[in-house]
């Protein structure tokens, strides 16, 4: 587990535009994925898209938020999304 509030995107290599403002802390949130060290997960905001809110509505209920918090929380999903799958020799799952 993390013991520092530390970008994410230090812990996992070459950052995408945006990934530094995710940041994770043992003592925050759980350790869960949070946005520039706000107590606000990248979870809710992900949550909120899907359930269909627009960036303008989130940024107005969240005014802590900057439209790129946003984006990194897109971008972020993006690369947990996207891992390569592997597979044990002998093993049928």
């Amino acid at each position: 587990m993390l013991e520092t509030s530390a970008p994410l995107a230090a812990l996992k290599g070459p950052a995408i535009s945006g990934t530094h403002r995710i940041t994770v802390a043992a003592d925050q949130c759980g350790g869960r994925p949070c946005l520039r060290n706000l107590r606000i997960r990248v979870k809710d905001v992900l949550d909120l898209l899907a359930a269909g809110a627009t960036r303008e509505e989130i940024l107005k209920d969240y005014p802590l938020l900057e439209a790129g918090d946003i984006t990194a929380a897109l971008e972020y999903a993006a690369r947990q999304a996207d891992h390569p799958v592997l597979r044990v020799a002998g093993c049928d799952f």
